[in-house]
């Protein structure tokens, strides 16, 4: 081949978009093409003589370093896929096809920048599986993890932070953070707040800021912490309730900034489903007027201390009460004097018992306590005597004292044959037994052992 055919050559191989690289054995640039300034960044004459893995993506080095062996035994690779990181600082997706040539002792290849169709691609997953993680999470705290699992694989996010807007107040509160170290997000919770309060107009910022660290007491050292930030509304029809937050000392870009802006409206959707859900499942749960938990809430949980107590060989009790006078209260009083009354009793009932047990209200004025792990009945007996004696002080409303007394029945298990309908139907039947013997008693309890 003559001068001018290699240089015609060159000159092509110079209009190509996508990089032909040549590295020797040990991984250093020995050539690179003109079109490898548009992927990296950096000149030709920048690369060569440096290391790959000077430019290789920290995380993907040790499946290239593997690949790269492959190839080298003469096993030529076609849709190889790493990250490399840009002269300035961007993660730029690469899709190779290198071969051997042993008679030179250089691996040859070519470079595709696929990042915008991998950016494509995380949108999609990221999408999808923010969707998921509004079904699948149990609660919003678990959905706030999820959702910084889900930026943390597309974005660096290891600063990380969901703020939303207080109902009541109005005021920005942190809904969820994560940082490097602990006390990140503290040293620089003025600027989070100040940055989130900026983009509930509906528009993001991007931006560099120099923050000066406090030296700790005992320690003189202060620094100049270059910190990079995103931060982006969380969009939700033509409202902004909250922002999220990421910041580090590696810089975004205009496009870290267009692909959190484009889950962002996913986000804010998952994270008010999970509310609505919260909330739907605290109405179907709880009892709206005391807050305590329903039938339907302690039928489950009576259930699961039947499952526990046969598999631990362990004791439980039912308490089962009603409030003797109460109708007479509610009638003479009102019924928004009884509704008080009723709170009141929920509260010194939930006092007079340990925070593990389980106070519900079935409704009316009754109420229906689960003591779980007793010793024996006499344990029972005298939470329900305790109980008895909180409900006897008399009540303060509207300006007057009145006084309810209750009749309580015990249940306990094991009892022979016992389930947990015959358990309350038992604790039931022995509030009766109380109530008929002139009331502000207890009543019941046979079945535990340990006397």
């Amino acid at each position: 081949m003559d001068n001018n055919h290699f240089v015609a050559i060159s000159q092509y191989i110079d209009l190509l978009l996508d990089a032909i690289c040549v590295v020797d054995a040990s991984g250093t640039f020995v050539f690179v093409s003109a079109g490898a300034e548009r992927i990296f960044g950096y000149k030709p004459e920048e690369m060569i003589g440096r290391s790959m893995l000077d430019l290789i993506h920290p995380d993907d080095q040790a499946k290239t370093l593997q690949t790269a062996a492959e190839i080298m035994l003469d096993q030529p690779k076609v849709d190889f896929e790493n990250r490399y990181l840009r002269k300035d600082g961007q993660v730029v997706h690469l899709l190779w096809s290198a071969r051997w040539s042993a008679s030179d002792q250089r691996r040859v290849a070519v470079a595709r920048d696929i990042t915008q169709l991998k950016r494509a691609q995380q949108r999609q997953s990221a999408l999808y599986q923010i969707s998921e993680a509004a079904h699948a999470a149990q609660n919003l705290s678990e959905l706030y993890q999820h959702i910084h699992q889900i930026i943390a694989a597309i974005l660096p996010a290891a600063n990380f932070a969901i703020l939303l807007t207080d109902a009541e107040n109005g005021l920005l509160q942190f809904a969820c953070q994560a940082a490097v170290e602990p006390e990140a997000i503290v040293r620089h919770q003025a600027q989070i707040i100040q940055f989130a309060q900026q983009v509930l107009s509906g528009r993001s910022t991007l931006r560099t800021s120099l923050t000066q660290a406090t030296a700790s007491p005992g320690n003189d050292e202060q620094h100049d912490d270059l910190q990079h930030w995103l931060v982006v509304p969380l969009r939700q029809q033509n409202s902004w309730p909250g922002a999220l937050v990421l910041f580090g000392q590696q810089p975004y870009s205009a496009l870290d900034q267009e692909l959190l802006e484009f889950v962002s409206t996913q986000i804010a959707s998952a994270i008010e489903r999970k509310k609505m859900h919260d909330r739907l499942q605290h109405i179907a749960l709880y009892d709206v007027l005391t807050g305590l938990p329903n039938r339907l809430l302690f039928a489950d949980r009576l259930q699961s201390a039947l499952y526990r107590a046969d598999r631990e060989k362990s004791q439980f009790a039912v308490l089962y009460l009603d409030l003797d006078k109460f109708k007479q209260v509610n009638d003479e009083a009102g019924h928004a004097v009884g509704d008080l009354l009723l709170q009141q009793a929920a509260e010194r009932i939930k006092h007079a018992v340990r925070s593990s047990d389980t106070v519900a209200r079935f409704g009316g004025d009754e109420f229906v306590v689960l003591l779980e792990h007793i010793d024996a009945l006499s344990t029972a007996q005298t939470v329900a005597e305790k109980v008895r004696l909180a409900l006897n002080a008399p009540f303060a409303l509207a300006g007057e004292q009145f006084y309810v007394y209750p009749s309580i029945g015990i249940s306990a298990f094991p009892s022979q044959g016992m389930d947990e309908k015959q358990l309350l139907l038992e604790a039931d039947r022995a509030m009766y037994q109380a109530k008929n013997a002139g009331g502000n008693q207890v009543s019941g309890g046979v079945g535990l052992s340990g006397e």
